[in-house]
């Protein structure tokens, strides 16, 4: 999830720029830093700013939260990550080994399965949780996403 929190103090930035700045962020986020890919599981303190009665507007405070978010993700260890899934296969048993060896070999595809058993494997699937991506397949996407 997200969490925006406002430690603004004193009035440093004006309370009407806060949603913009918000808003900046989240859009940082949707937008992704590290190929692309959006950002998740974040909590986000906006503590410290500043403002000029000319010059500042809330298209200028979203940009600069937006630019905030993009320098802390470069200070930060951002990762990819991937949804790992739970799945149970039912196959009869003439065809467990050639199943198996399939779904290692593809970090868990499954879309050869019903070829592989003659049409009579089914599984079932449901998401399980979010992992983070082996660097060596990690790489590989960011060389793609250039």
């Amino acid at each position: 999830g997200f969490e925006f929190i406002n430690e603004i103090r004193g009035g440093v930035i004006p309370q009407e720029y806060i949603p913009a700045s918000e808003k900046g962020i989240i859009e940082a986020m949707e937008k992704g830093i590290k190929a692309g890919f959006p950002l998740v599981d974040m909590k986000v303190a906006l503590y410290d700013g500043s403002f000029h009665e000319v010059d500042s507007s809330e298209a200028a405070f979203k940009i600069a939260a937006s630019m905030a978010l993009q320098e802390a993700c470069k200070r930060a260890t951002v990762v990819l990550l991937e949804p790992v899934m739970k799945v149970e296969v039912v196959v009869p048993e003439q065809f467990f080994g050639d199943i198996t060896g399939d779904l290692n070999s593809k970090r868990g595809k499954i879309d050869k399965l019903r070829s592989m058993s003659q049409g009579r494997a089914s599984y079932t699937m449901e998401f399980d949780h979010y992992a983070e991506v082996p660097e060596n397949v990690a790489q590989q996407i960011m060389e793609g996403k250039k």
